[in-house]
């Protein structure tokens, strides 16, 4: 017999990004050199003395056991004491913070954690796709908030109307951003405290990208802002800081009555997370922290190899402010698709089209820094051989 899927599972995004894979895996499978930029995935091996720790815990049987349901206090400690050396924000280990089985799980999980179906939730266009699912997953509605280029990738709140904002509940967002690379500050922050407060809105930041800024400039913490914890939380991952994106752990601190809400679903879902998993992430957190300076300067280093290169050729593009990703403008004549497609096509170069993030990444593609600097230059060089751009030289970023 062959079983229906729910209507629920029917009515899930698609994922966009399958079909790219898809695409990159026929041109490999007949043996093209393709240069895959379209990836989020971490390139760097997880640090030694991180996988040392795993090592060693794993081998304590204690370990073997469930762990608490909601997560190692030592972890939480570390998560708290983390939060108030990097960004001077206090932190209740045991209320105030819960171990998410990776930055999505959370992400996904909170619409289902505060609201009910038909309610509306705020997120940003172009934006990561998997808020969509976790929209879907509780049956609410969506509302999104554009990110132009001109306002800096920030959206203007006064575009929303009275009654979208009087029956909002959560508003997601996400700085360093995933895919416009842009940064918020702190009067961002306050203004979005500002709105939340005023419409009774939880605000969720996605700071999975916290640890990587540019030209000097260490990214904003929304918790650091006053008054963001009577409003929301703020969900950190390792993935990216710490190149533990295959380990599947983070968490989310901030709001009490929010951090309530997660670890109250998880009791539902999870068991415990793998307490070698929890031991080694504090150790990521508490330890020597010069990894993650070292990983900060090599993407930065690849940016500038990037938008140099790209700038050189006659591609006029603004180099990110933060994470791992740049976002750069398509020509005119194509839509985002199709010049995907071209690229992968004519010189056997991947990116992500920028539409598969939203209406409003329509023009753009995303491209990751996840490979070497001579592999970036190599893409550089494709690029150049195709015409389209009319080189001359400007290397200011």
């Amino acid at each position: 017999m062959e079983f229906q899927q729910s209507d629920l599972l029917k009515s899930l995004p698609k994922q966009f990004f399958a079909s790219l894979v898809q695409k990159v895996g026929r041109y490999t499978e007949q043996g093209a050199d393709v240069i895959n930029l379209g990836q989020g995935n971490p390139d760097q091996p997880t640090p030694g003395h991180i996988v040392d720790k795993l090592k060693e815990t794993a081998e304590n049987p204690l370990n073997h056991k469930y762990s608490p349901f909601r997560g190692m206090r030592s972890f939480k400690e570390a998560a708290a004491e983390f939060y108030k050396r990097e960004y001077g924000v206090h932190l209740d280990p045991e209320d105030e913070i819960a171990i998410l089985f990776g930055g999505k799980a959370g992400l996904v999980e909170i619409p289902q954690c505060l609201l009910n179906p038909g309610e509306t939730i705020l997120v940003p266009d172009p934006g990561y796709p998997d808020y969509w699912s976790g929209v879907e997953l509780a049956r609410a509605k969506m509302v999104t908030m554009p990110l132009r280029e001109e306002n800096g990738f920030l959206p203007d709140y006064t575009e929303l109307k009275k009654e979208v904002l009087s029956e909002a509940k959560l508003m997601f967002l996400n700085y360093p951003n995933n895919p416009t690379g842009a940064i918020a500050d702190e009067n961002f922050f306050d203004n979005t405290i500002r709105l939340a407060k005023e419409n009774e809105i939880c605000v969720v930041h996605d700071f999975a990208y916290g640890a990587i800024g540019f030209d000097g400039k260490h990214p904003y913490s929304f918790l650091q802002a006053e008054g963001a914890k009577d409003v929301g939380i703020e969900i950190y991952t390792l993935s990216k800081t710490y190149n533990m994106a295959g380990w599947r752990v983070g968490f989310a601190a901030g709001n009490k009555s929010v951090i309530a809400a997660i670890n109250l679903l998880q009791d539902h879902m999870y068991v415990s997370l793998f307490g070698a998993v929890q031991e080694a992430a504090a150790e990521a957190l508490l330890g020597s922290q010069q990894c993650v300076s070292e990983l900060n300067a090599l993407y930065e280093s690849r940016r500038n190899v990037l938008v140099e290169g790209l700038k050189n050729i006659g591609w006029n593009i603004t180099a990110p402010k933060g994470s791992f990703f740049a976002w750069l403008k398509v020509p005119e004549t194509f839509t985002s698709v199709e010049f995907a497609d071209f690229l992968l096509d004519k010189a056997h170069i991947a990116v992500a089209p920028g539409v598969g993030f939203g209406e409003f990444g329509e023009g753009y593609v995303r491209v990751g820094l996840l490979t070497s600097e001579d592999r970036l230059r190599e893409a550089v060089s494709r690029i150049e051989s195709l015409g389209i751009f009319k080189k001359h030289i400007d290397n200011d970023l």
